[in-house]
């Protein structure tokens, strides 16, 4: 019998997706792959090392989405404000559409999602995602930091993409980003904890607490879904306590 919770509709869709060519053992192994990227070899996150390879791309969708998707949605649930529902929410560099879907389906009503990546793979998980949670949304190929955004009102969403920027790029999306907050836009950034992986964020976070927003720590204890709970274990991490941080600006 089908399950009435789409989250759990959603990981079994990806499960019965990326493992209809893949085995475990191979999605175990390109996620500890992955991971060996994200801390040691950051500098090729750029160039798109994170989606190179069938493998990688179904650890990050079938284990990093449904993280992000717990985090998200716990954060949204705990900012004053944050689930009051813009009429439109922009994903920026959405990647599988988890974290976007997580502050969307947390929102009364749920907004209309407007997905923007670079990566072509990326745009269709989105679109797969935002269509499992049943979520009007549509998806479009570009750059975030030069992206032409839609226009406000609308929520706006940068989670775990921004530390991937090169500086000049990142630099010239924070002023666009604070002058959507002054059109009363609300801006949310979430990124991990770790500090190595955003050493530009004490300057972000002074000029979002100079705008009158907040910055905060979370550390969340969830139940994982199982294929989560599995390759967790399989690939020697430790995802009892799902930790991040983030940036918000109610508008």
């Amino acid at each position: 019998m089908e399950s009435p919770d789409p989250f759990v509709r959603w990981i079994a869709a990806l499960e019965a997706k990326h493992f209809a060519e893949l085995t475990f053992p191979e999605v175990s192994r390109a996620l500890r792959a992955l991971s060996s990227t994200y801390v040691e070899r950051r500098q090729k996150l750029a160039h798109g090392a994170a989606l190179s390879g069938a493998g990688k791309r179904a650890a990050f969708a079938l284990f990093y989405g449904p993280l992000h998707y717990l985090l998200v949605q716990h954060i949204a649930a705990n900012l004053p404000g944050a689930t009051r529902g813009a009429a439109a929410l922009i994903d920026l560099g959405c990647g599988t559409g988890a974290s976007g879907a997580a502050w969307a389906h947390a929102c009364g009503t749920a907004p209309r999602v407007i997905g923007i990546d670079r990566h072509p793979w990326a745009l269709a998980e989105a679109a797969d995602t935002y269509r499992s949670f049943g979520i009007p949304a549509s998806v479009r190929q570009g750059d975030i930091a030069a992206a032409t955004l839609p226009k406000a009102p609308a929520s706006i969403l940068a989670a775990f993409t921004l530390n991937e920027l090169a500086d000049p790029a990142r630099d010239a999306l924070l002023p666009r980003l604070l002058e959507r907050a002054r059109q009363r836009d609300p801006v949310l950034v979430v990124e991990p904890l770790a500090g190595f992986v955003a050493p530009w964020w004490k300057k972000w976070r002074e000029a979002f607490e100079a705008a009158g927003g907040r910055a905060d720590e979370w550390r969340l204890r969830a139940e994982l879904p199982p294929i989560v709970e599995k390759l967790d274990r399989a690939a020697g991490l430790n995802h009892r306590e799902i930790t991040g941080r983030s940036l918000w600006l109610a508008g």
